[in-house]
């Protein structure tokens, strides 16, 4: 071939790679425009490669788009629910508050339907019934999460869980706040119960024994005075236990109206009884209970004689090493030669 055809044949050559290249270069900005559609051809590698990143691109677009639309309906999800959630808890009795820690907004009330920072600290319904709304605005969440109960006023009782949280963005604690005037009703209802006597409505042994085990525990000093009614059986066989029921309550109500509020008095047995006062005066109580033994006895008339029969004890505090078991022994003993003086003046009464 003629150098002529060759300078032919180069030209021809270097106008295809030209041509091919402008192809290529308009390939590029479409693909470079979002169009990985492109395919290249004629300038071997070259096109290899540009095919390449096209189609890995194009695969790169497929895998964003799966994931955006994944995103989108995940995110539509997470709107239902979260709606739905809102909605749940606002209607719950119990408030759900969000605080923010520093500027200390309330930046969400489960009370409150509307969006943004609930305006003027508190809604309406908190305002009316959360008078203690400040104490949780100063909790600064030192203790990352807290338990705790407060009076409402109007005898309501709140149980209050409060804990750190980052909401929005926001650092803030979390309070959930659980009317708890019912419960604490019914428990305090439920403890009178266990702690009283159904009979006379003065407190019962259980108290009465728990009552002595701290005082014992504390070394505090007390006067003991163990009573015992009188005849009961007596009066029960004879006039009938409603008669006896009688006889009990105003044996109660003679020691009840004598002594302060203070007092513990406790029915421990049908017929047995015990007085608990604070401080040594056991010269002061022994004067006391013959007055009212006096009084009992020469009272009311009714068809039997009333009598109570009493043994008193000092408690010396701090130097005092007898259980209460030991105590009660020491104090029957004592009401027992009481009861033997009573039997010799109305033997009809006391019996064996």
């Amino acid at each position: 071939m003629s150098n002529k055809d060759n300078e032919f044949v180069q030209e021809e050559e270097s106008q295809e790679f030209h041509a091919n290249l402008e192809q290529l270069t308009r390939k590029l900005y479409q693909v470079a425009e979002g169009d990985y559609s492109q395919r290249s051809a004629g300038l071997g590698e070259v096109s290899e490669a540009f095919n390449k990143m096209a189609a890995q691109l194009a695969e790169r677009e497929r895998l964003l788009r799966d994931r955006a639309v994944d995103a989108e309906n995940r995110a539509e999800a997470t709107e239902g629910y979260n709606e739905l959630l809102v909605e749940l808890l606002s209607r719950r009795d119990e408030w759900l508050l969000v605080v923010d820690i520093n500027s200390k907004e309330i930046i969400y009330c489960n009370k409150k339907k509307q969006k943004g920072i609930v305006q003027q600290l508190f809604c309406q319904t908190c305002r009316n019934r959360l008078p203690f709304q400040n104490e949780l605005l100063r909790w600064d969440g030192k203790e990352q999460y807290k338990v705790w109960e407060t009076e409402g006023g109007n005898d309501t009782y709140y149980r209050i869980t409060s804990f750190l949280i980052e909401w929005r963005g926001r650092s803030s604690c979390v309070h959930i706040v659980v009317d708890i005037t019912d419960e604490k009703r019914m428990t305090s209802n439920l403890t009178s119960k266990a702690y009283h006597d159904a009979g006379t409505g003065i407190k019962n042994r259980l108290f009465f024994e728990e009552y002595m085990e701290m005082l014992l525990r504390e070394k505090q000093k007390a006067t003991l005075c163990y009573l015992d009614l009188d005849g009961l059986k007596y009066v029960n066989d004879k006039f009938g236990h409603q008669e006896g029921d009688i006889y009990i309550q105003c044996f109660v109500e003679l020691i009840r109206g004598s002594f302060r509020s203070g007092d513990t008095f406790a029915r421990i047995g049908g017929d047995e009884f015990c007085l608990v006062l604070i401080g040594g005066i056991k010269e002061l109580i022994e004067r006391k209970m013959a007055e009212l033994l006096h009084d009992f006895q020469t009272g009311e008339l009714r068809e039997y004689r009333c009598s109570f029969s009493y043994g008193i004890v000092e408690i010396s505090g701090g130097e005092n090493e007898l259980t209460l078991k030991e105590l009660l022994e020491e104090a029957d003993e004592i009401m027992y030669k009481c009861k033997r003086k009573n039997k010799e003046k109305y033997p009809e009464l006391i019996r064996g």
